[in-house]
């Protein structure tokens, strides 16, 4: 199909690419030139502003913001509204929190704009090989959509919630369990690295990876990480980031009366950790790195 596609970072770039060799026709915008000429040079049609964008789309149209979340997709979104027409469909690909996408949602359907969020997962190596996408919204725009998300996800890795910010409730949850186990990760390997024993942690993070109850991709990602860094991992800052997701998971369970204890303590870790690095927080560094390509260097 054809696609506007606006925001070409790290995830967006990536899944551009990707959706050119399914066969779609896309013309994409970024801020920054460099991104657009690349993804120019892989068969999209890159333009200079959004109203261009938009102009070179045949209605019904289909806008994909993949921006950072909060102001910036707002304000793309509130400008799409002044430039799109009834029956067009923005699909919002960002972390953006949950309650702001449930009221675009609904001021774009004042204007007879059709909204889907799509949380995606899997970091710029899902983006460009395929991604874990959990999408909310009206079940009909979905439908008619499902083969992009179908294009964009791994094999069986895409699903449908019904309602405006569904999907992006979902990944916000997501995001909140993957904080909890990068944190347990961190502090067992920290006990091992504290033990009376000479561990090879590169090894230990390999074997347990074979087979284990706890094989995981984030475990596959520590032991890259120690390969690249060793095992000191000296380089690593360890103080943690935190990208908004889980302080929202985090107040979404106090409004539901749910206890996230282990969430909870993980994101005030993050926080505590600001002037107070520890081996712990090296891991978690180093784990944000292998995933998602964030600077954790010191």
């Amino acid at each position: 199909m054809q696609l506007g596609y606006i925001g070409l970072g790290k995830m967006g770039k990536n899944m551009a690419l990707r959706l050119v060799e399914k066969g779609h026709q896309l013309v994409v915008w970024n801020r920054s030139p460099e991104p657009r000429q690349e993804v120019a040079a892989a068969g999209a049609v890159a333009v200079e502003t959004v109203e261009e964008l938009v102009g070179q789309l045949r209605p019904p149209r289909v806008v994909w913001l993949m921006l950072p979340a909060g102001d910036v997709t707002g304000q793309m979104v509130e400008q799409l509204v002044g430039l799109l027409t009834a029956g067009d469909t923005v699909i919002d690909g960002a972390n953006s929190n949950y309650n702001h996408t449930i009221k675009r949602a609904e001021m774009l359907s004042e204007r007879q704009l059709r909204f889907l969020d799509a949380g995606v997962s899997g970091g710029p190596a899902g983006a460009r090989q395929g991604a874990c996408v959990m999408i909310g919204g009206d079940e009909q725009t979905f439908r008619q959509l499902e083969q992009l998300f179908q294009d964009i996800a791994a094999p069986e890795a895409y699903q449908f919630f019904a309602g405006a910010g569904a999907g992006h409730f979902v990944k916000m949850v997501h995001n909140g369990i993957e904080y909890g186990m990068m944190q347990a990760i961190g502090e067992g390997f920290e006990v091992m690295k504290r033990s009376p024993f000479n561990l090879d942690l590169q090894q230990v993070a390999r074997v347990y990876n074979r087979q284990s109850v706890i094989t995981s991709r984030l475990i596959g990602w520590l032991e890259s990480g120690y390969l690249k860094h060793g095992p000191d991992l000296t380089s690593i800052s360890g103080e943690v980031s935190h990208s908004g997701e889980g302080q929202w998971t985090v107040e979404a369970a106090r409004e539901l009366g749910v206890a996230v204890p282990i969430i909870e303590e993980a994101l005030q870790f993050r926080i505590d950790s600001q002037g107070n690095p520890s081996y712990t927080g090296q891991v978690v560094s180093v784990l944000r790195n292998e995933f998602g390509g964030h600077d954790v260097e010191k």
